[in-house]
C-alpha cells in the first residue's frame, strides 16, 4: 500500500463538521459587521512584497510572509494581511468613493510561522475597517464592533475583554521620561513582547536597544499606570462613546497594549481572554499615513482583525460553537429497486423545485441501509417509494425522530415534508 500524502505543514483540512463551524461564524461576523453599515469587499490574494515593506514591519515581511519570484521576476507573496491591500484599492479610487467607507471582509491569508495550538500558516480573517474619518467615536465604533461580536456569539465580559491605548499618549510619556523619539519604534516593539519574554530577557532586549536600566525601571512604572488614559482627551471620549453605545462592561485600558505593526498612530486595541489563557483573539488600531504611502492622499482609517483559528478555539473552550446539524433541514428519498429508481429520482426533483433540500438514495439497497445512512447523516425524514405506493400515487413520509409515518398522495408530499421539517415532532 502506497503511503498517504500528507498535507502541506501548517495548512488546514476543512470537514463537512469543520465547514458548519467556519460557515456559522462567517455568518456571525456578517451580522455584526452589516447591523453597523459596513459592506463587503475582498483584495487579491497575490500582492507585491513591496506593499507590506513599508509599513507593516520587518518581522512580517522577512519572517513571516511566503515570498516568492513569478516567471516575470517580480516578488509578490501570498497575503499575509489586508489592510495595505486596503490601502491600494482606496488610493486607486479615492476620488470615486464616498465617505466615511465601511468596509468588512472575511478570507484566507498565509503566514509562514511555527503551527502550534492557535497559530497556523494559513488561516482565515475577518476585516473590518473605518476610513475617511479622524474622531475617537470613529475609532470607538470598530471597539463596540468587537463588543457586539462577543455579545452575539454569547462571551461575556468576565471571559474576554477588549484593552484600549493610544500610541500618541505612549509617544507623550516616553517623551516626558526623556527618550527621544528616534527610539520609539523600538520601544513599541519592546512593550508589545513584554509578555512574551521572561523579565531578564526583556531588560537585556532594552538595553541591547540602548535603554538603561532606569529607562527600563521608569517605563515598567508607566505600563503597570491603569489611570494613564485620563490623560489624554481622545481616550476620554472614547471610553464616554462606548458608555453610550452600551459596550463599556467589555472594555478596560491597558498601557502594555500597543500593536506590533508600524503603521498604527492612535488607538490600538486588543481582545483578550481573561480566564487564564492570556491569549489575544482580535487586534487593531487607528492609522492615518497608510494610503498615502500608496500612492494616495492621506485619509485616516480605524480597524481590526480577527483569525478564525483562535476564534474558533474560544468558542470551543467556552461551548459557544453550535451543534452539528449535518443535513437536519434535508429530506432522503430512498429507493426501493432498479425498477423504482426513475420514480425515486423524479419525486426528488419534485421536493427539489418546491425548495426542499433532497437526498436521492444512488441506488437500490435494502431499506434498512438507507435509514441507518439517514440516521447517521442527522436526515430526520424519510420517504419511501415501494411498489405499493407507486401502484396508489402514494409515498410514505417517516419521521426518524419520533419513529412515526403517514401515507399521503406524490402530489402533496412537498406540503408534508416542509411541515414536517419545520415541526419535527408533528408527526
Amino acid at each position: 500500500m502506497k503511503p498517504t500524502i500528507q498535507a502541506v505543514k501548517g495548512t488546514r483540512e476543512f470537514y463537512p463538521e469543520n465547514m458548519e463551524n467556519r460557515q456559522w461564524l462567517y455568518g456571525q461576523i456578517r451580522k455584526v459587521s452589516e447591523l453597523f453599515g459596513y459592506q463587503e469587499w475582498d483584495g487579491p490574494f497575490l500582492e507585491k512584497i513591496d506593499l507590506y515593506a513599508a509599513k507593516s514591519g520587518e518581522e512580517l515581511v522577512k519572517e513571516q510572509a511566503f515570498v516568492f519570484s513569478d516567471r516575470g521576476g517580480d516578488s509578490v507573496t501570498l497575503r499575509p494581511e489586508l489592510t495595505p491591500s486596503l490601502a491600494r484599492m482606496v488610493a486607486q479610487k479615492q476620488n470615486e468613493l464616498v465617505y466615511p467607507l465601511r468596509w468588512w471582509s472575511f478570507g484566507p491569508f498565509w503566514r509562514y510561522e511555527r503551527p502550534q495550538k492557535g497559530r497556523t500558516r494559513e488561516f482565515f480573517q475577518w476585516n473590518i475597517d473605518q476610513i475617511g474619518v479622524n474622531s475617537p467615536e470613529a475609532d470607538a465604533e470598530l471597539v463596540a464592533i468587537c463588543a457586539s461580536f462577543l455579545k452575539s456569539v454569547e462571551i461575556s465580559p468576565e471571559q474576554v475583554l477588549i484593552s484600549i491605548n493610544h500610541r500618541k499618549l505612549m509617544e507623550q510619556e516616553l517623551i516626558a521620561l526623556g527618550i527621544e523619539k528616534e527610539k520609539h519604534k523600538t520601544i513599541f516593539r519592546l512593550i508589545d513582547r513584554r509578555d512574551k519574554m521572561h523579565a531578564d530577557e526583556w531588560n537585556a532586549y532594552g538595553v541591547e536597544n540602548g535603554l538603561s536600566l532606569n529607562d527600563l525601571e521608569n517605563l515598567k512604572t508607566l505600563l503597570d499606570d491603569k489611570e494613564l488614559w485620563k490623560k489624554s482627551e481622545e481616550l476620554v471620549r472614547i471610553f464616554n462613546a462606548l458608555e453610550k453605545m452600551g459596550v463599556k462592561e467589555y472594555v478596560r485600558y491597558d498601557p502594555s497594549i500597543i500593536r506590533g505593526l508600524d503603521y498604527y498612530t492612535g488607538i490600538v486595541f486588543e481582545a483578550w481572554d481573561v480566564t487564564g489563557d492570556g491569549r489575544a483573539i482580535l487586534g487593531g488600531g487607528h492609522y492615518d499615513n497608510l494610503v498615502s504611502d500608496v500612492g494616495g492622499d492621506p485619509l485616516p482609517g480605524v480597524g481590526f482583525a480577527m483569525g478564525d483559528v483562535m476564534a474558533t478555539l474560544l468558542l470551543q473552550k467556552f461551548g459557544k460553537l453550535p451543534e452539528s446539524v449535518n443535513l437536519a433541514d434535508t429530506a432522503l428519498v430512498t429507493v426501493f429497486d432498479d425498477s423504482l429508481i426513475g420514480s425515486s429520482l423524479n419525486l426528488a426533483s419534485q421536493l427539489r423545485n418546491e425548495g426542499i433540500k433532497t437526498v436521492c438514495y444512488p441506488e437500490a439497497a435494502k431499506l434498512q441501509k438507507q435509514l441507518k445512512f439517514a440516521d447517521r447523516m442527522g436526515i430526520q425524514v424519510v420517504l419511501v417509494l415501494g411498489p405499493d405506493e407507486a401502484q396508489n400515487g402514494q409515498v410514505t413520509i417517516k419521521n426518524l425522530k419520533t419513529r412515526n409515518q403517514i401515507q399521503v398522495k406524490i402530489s402533496e408530499a412537498a406540503a408534508s415534508v416542509k411541515e414536517l421539517l419545520a415541526n419535527p415532532q408533528g408527526l
